[in-house]
């Protein structure tokens, strides 16, 4: 595994399994097959309604909990809580995360973000941050709180490598997390890209594995998600081959400018309306 060292001096994993979209108990076998198997990265969500089965599925593991890079992500309504972290750690099992971030640029972020420094302030989270924030609402929140996010997880893709959103993370030391790291669940245009099957060919590698090599070595953290054992060992496979600049130049010419998830501000209302059931999940 390689590592990332995060603005706070915390060390992640640069690859992790994702749990978005899966079923509780589809969550916790993967998360137990990932972990003894090589992964050490987690990524959950209280949206995602699987932390109590990312728990057990950790606990089963054969590793022990400081052996494993927990992150969760807290719903836009539960910033103005007091008690979600707590609430979300004893969701997961838990008296530490080792990143927490805010899902969503929705409701009063600001009030949220600040929730989360005081968690990190009395050590029940290691490393703080944000997602699906664009540059001018990191500078917002680097501008009026006092911890500088340590990620920022984004859509992030050889057709929208986040060309802008680098330039404003580099400024505060910031590391870009990636979902739809592939291009999405059941695009496999990008796959598809004759550059790309031609470095697989060359490589031999997979579509997939040449597109999570190609995150790897941008600096990207990437969370593929999957609850199949092949495709959860496919995707850890890349720490055995590198890209040539002629490689990472030939993907450059894939990128569109344009991402694939277009937000809008009636979408972030009807996040911050939207209350996941945390307490009715198996």
């Amino acid at each position: 595994m390689q590592y990332a060292t995060l603005n706070n001096d915390v060390k992640m994993p640069v690859l992790g399994l994702g749990t978005f979209m899966l079923a509780p108990d589809d969550a916790q076998a993967a998360v137990t097959f990932a972990l003894d198997n090589g992964y050490e990265l987690i990524d959950t969500a209280n949206a995602y309604v699987n932390e109590k089965a990312v728990g057990r599925g950790i606990l089963a593991s054969g590793r022990a909990r400081e052996e494993v890079f927990l992150e969760t992500k807290l719903w836009p309504c539960f910033y103005e809580s007091k008690t979600a972290v707590d609430e979300t750690l004893a969701r997961l099992g838990t008296d530490y995360a080792d990143l927490m971030i805010l899902h969503q640029p929705a409701a009063d972020y600001i009030h949220g973000y600040q929730k989360l420094e005081a968690a990190y302030k009395a050590g029940k989270l290691r490393a703080i941050g944000i997602s699906n924030f664009n540059a001018a609402e990191v500078e917002e929140v680097v501008e009026k709180c006092e911890v500088v996010p340590a990620v920022v997880q984004v859509e992030c893709h050889p057709y929208f490598p986040q060309t802008e959103l680098r330039r404003t993370l580099a400024k505060h030391g910031i590391a870009l997390q990636a979902w739809y790291p592939l291009g999405g669940r059941g695009n496999a245009s990008i796959m598809e890209e004759a550059v790309i099957a031609e470095l697989a060919a060359k490589h031999g590698k997979s579509a997939a594995q040449v597109i999570m090599r190609w995150h790897v070595q941008m600096g990207n953290i990437v969370i593929p998600g999957s609850k199949t054992e092949a495709h959860i060992l496919d995707n850890l496979d890349i720490f055995d081959f590198d890209l040539t600049g002629d490689d990472m130049a030939a993907i450059a010419t894939l990128d569109r400018g344009d991402s694939i998830y277009h937000r809008t501000d009636e979408q972030l209302a009807k996040f911050a309306a939207f209350v996941p059931d945390v307490d009715g999940q198996k």
